[in-house]
């Protein structure tokens, strides 16, 4: 079992489930079963499904995408899943997790270059600029995530602005920048069957 951190702080604290139980849960949660080659590259997708918390019709038009585009469709695949909105969002430190950072976009709170944006699939491009739209700015939620962005490392293809709710896209993301659990080739092996 893998560590997703899909609830923000609590992972790291020893609240976390996977630090009181590496097995899954119930009866038969102990037992060993061998998991067939279909079985590992099934559980690879949905671990990184989860972990960006798509559905399976959109993970796949994702894939469809990154496929149809001239390079390494693993690499291609996860900078697509980096550059929505919603993970830029998470990236930039203005939610804990990308489960809030989802809702903060769709409920109205982000703008890029500007304007206004509740997609939380929107793709960011080199050169945006996100941010909080100023009514929103108040709100109890983003003056906390200020004080905590300073312990925020953000990766190489964004910039944070010190002091503001506003960061800027600066290049497409890199494979090496995601430091995720997650193994594309076996995403594109699964796909490509």
């Amino acid at each position: 079992m893998t560590k997703l951190y899909l609830k923000g702080d609590r992972c790291i604290t020893a609240k976390c489930a996977l630090e009181r139980r590496a097995y899954a849960p119930g009866q038969h949660g102990q037992r060993r079963t061998k998991v067939t080659e279909y079985g590992i590259q099934l559980r690879e997708k949905q671990k990184a499904r989860r972990i960006y918390g798509v559905l399976e019709r959109q993970f796949r038009k994702t894939y469809a995408t990154a496929a149809r585009k001239k390079g390494i469709t693993g690499d291609i695949f996860i900078q697509l899943l980096e550059r929505r909105l919603d993970n830029t969002v998470y990236r930039l430190g203005f939610a804990s997790n990308r489960v809030q950072a989802r809702q903060l976009v769709a409920h109205g709170h982000i703008q890029v270059n500007g304007k206004g944006v509740n997609l939380p699939s929107f793709t960011v491009k080199k050169g945006d600029v996100i941010g909080v739209a100023p009514k929103s700015k108040t709100m109890k939620h983003f003056v906390e995530m200020l004080e905590k962005r300073a312990a925020i490392t953000p990766p190489s293809w964004i910039s944070i602005t010190e002091g503001e709710l506003k960061g800027q896209v600066l290049d497409d993301p890199k494979p090496e920048d995601t430091h995720l659990p997650v193994r594309e080739q076996l995403i594109v092996e699964f796909y490509s069957k």
